[in-house]
């Protein structure tokens, strides 16, 4: 009973920091049935935990031995198959319940890593690597929860870069705030657009048409990425197309704030998410039933 309570427990507090750390990702994840959106909530807290290990540290120092000491925690924990860190304990039985491969936590962990060591990027290859590191992987444990029809991992590699390369352009500012650069010396070379130009925060034509290349590559990821949705085990399909189209949104806002990511973060109004769930639910019922089911049962 007691071991019950407590799992209640962990179940809950998963859920509010999804909540409180991804709308998107938590307004996509009720439309699972209820046990995926349970791992769903295990996978996206212990994610969040790890990414806080390097952002809330109030020294480098620190965030590198923080990451340190969880990647040791974590690994014993997946070789042996039991944790005692309330995180952990979730996303373990998520991870052995489902059969997430023990490498995708670790890939995390080394892509924040990648953050700690304030690694810069010479090209869009090493950028990459750092996507699929931090959100590549996350697509790929939840492919293992939600189950695939087809072999779908290209696709979700795919997803998580598109979602990553958004996330970097709408969080330029941010980003500065903590000394991280994340876009390729060679493209702002490429584009006349200086490291200290954008260290000062400049809006100017290069500006503009840097990021007008950024955020369409960001869409031809997106677009590779959509194919792989059919693929998608129909309790989970609906729930990744809307995460999908939410955030595939937000390059739109970015646009609509003239590229400027300094001042003004760009945010998918609730109206707007909304509008597409509308939108998607008007699909034929065959394709999404299970997820729409999941949703009014929420509700």
């Amino acid at each position: 009973m007691r071991a019950h309570l407590i799992e209640q427990s962990l179940r809950r507090a998963a859920a509010r920091e999804t909540a409180r750390g991804s709308k998107s990702f938590y307004l996509a994840a009720r439309f699972f049935p209820a046990e995926l959106q349970q791992a769903a909530h295990a996978v996206y807290w212990f994610c969040r935990y790890t990414d806080d290990l390097v952002d809330e540290a109030a020294s480098v120092e620190e965030s590198r031995r923080n990451l340190a000491a969880w990647a040791e925690e974590v690994d014993r924990a997946l070789r042996l198959g039991s944790a005692t860190h309330p995180v952990l304990r979730l996303f373990l039985d998520a991870a052995h319940r489902f059969r997430i491969p023990a490498e995708f936590p670790l890939d995390l962990i080394e892509g924040m890593r990648m953050d700690a060591n304030g690694v810069r990027y010479r090209n869009f290859a090493e950028l990459r690597v750092f996507c699929y590191r931090v959100a590549s992987v996350v697509g790929l444990m939840m492919s293992r929860v939600i189950g695939t029809l087809a072999p779908a991992d290209a696709y979700a590699t795919d997803l998580g870069i598109a979602m990553q390369l958004t996330n970097i352009l709408r969080d330029l500012g941010e980003d500065l705030d903590r000394g991280r650069i994340y876009l390729p010396e060679e493209e702002l070379e490429a584009y006349g657009y200086p490291a200290s130009d954008l260290r000062q925060r400049r809006i100017n034509p290069r500006f503009v048409n840097l990021m007008r290349y950024q955020v369409e590559r960001a869409r031809q990821y997106y677009a590779l990425a959509e194919p792989g949705i059919p693929l998608l085990h129909p309790d989970g399909r609906f729930a990744v197309q809307i995460a999908a189209e939410v955030y595939r949104g937000i390059l739109a806002e970015i646009e609509r704030n003239g590229y400027d990511s300094f001042s003004r973060r760009a945010v998918v109004p609730g109206w707007k998410k909304y509008r597409t769930i509308a939108r998607l639910m008007a699909a034929p019922v065959a394709r999404y039933s299970a997820g729409r089911l999941a949703f009014w049962r929420a509700w």
